[in-house]
């Protein structure tokens, strides 16, 4: 399984099927919504309904934890926020999804994994960068799962595996409002192609 999250903030539901599917022939297996999309529960649901038993779906931008209850209402099973929310992150737990909150500081990390969390979701990552990642690893718990999101792409996914990131969020470089399935299609062959090539750069150099 990639590591990627496939982020389609700004997707409408009429929209949300086609594009999704694009992203899941190009072998992402990870979608977000982002909650400040349009009528972002709807697509999630269709998303659900659609491709729940081949594909981890979920919601980005989660604040509260009533969002976490519709969330699961509809069979979403990925919590992804921008903040590191103790309560968020409790509840997501308690009804048995995944939790992926945001964090920047060690701090915030260790708060993160003490109530839960599954990932941790470095946002925005351009403020960390591989070598400041690197360096909040040597003090995390060994094998936790992290992300870059915002500020990390195919021109540097190469630098972040070398630092130990798992993986990463992918939001306008692969879709932006309005995007047609084949143009999706197109720029999620193109991440999934850079992402196994630094991928297998990485495991090279390590032996």
């Amino acid at each position: 399984m990639r590591e990627l999250i496939a982020i389609l903030r700004g997707v409408t539901p009429k929209d949300v099927l086609t594009v999704a599917e694009a992203v899941l022939e190009s072998g992402i297996s990870t979608i977000e919504v982002p909650l400040n999309s349009p009528d972002a529960f709807e697509s999630i649901e269709r998303l659900v309904i659609a491709f729940g038993n081949e594909a981890n779906i979920g919601a980005g931008t989660v604040l509260s934890e009533s969002d976490v209850g519709r969330l699961h209402d509809i069979g979403g099973k990925l919590v992804v926020s921008p903040d590191c929310n103790p309560k968020v992150i409790a509840k997501t737990k308690a009804l048995k999804m995944l939790s992926f909150p945001g964090v920047l500081t060690p701090t915030e990390c260790f708060q993160a994994l003490q109530f839960g969390a599954d990932g941790l979701k470095f946002f925005p990552s351009s403020l960390v960068g591989p070598s400041g990642l690197a360096s909040i690893l040597a003090v995390l718990p060994k094998g936790q799962k992290t992300y870059a999101v915002g500020g990390a792409g195919p021109d540097d996914f190469q630098d972040w595996f070398a630092a130990g990131v798992t993986g990463f969020g992918i939001g306008t470089a692969l879709y932006r409002p309005g995007d047609n399935a084949d143009s999706v299609r197109s720029a999620a062959q193109s991440i999934v192609r850079s992402y196994d090539n630094a991928r297998q750069r990485s495991h090279d150099l390590m032996r």
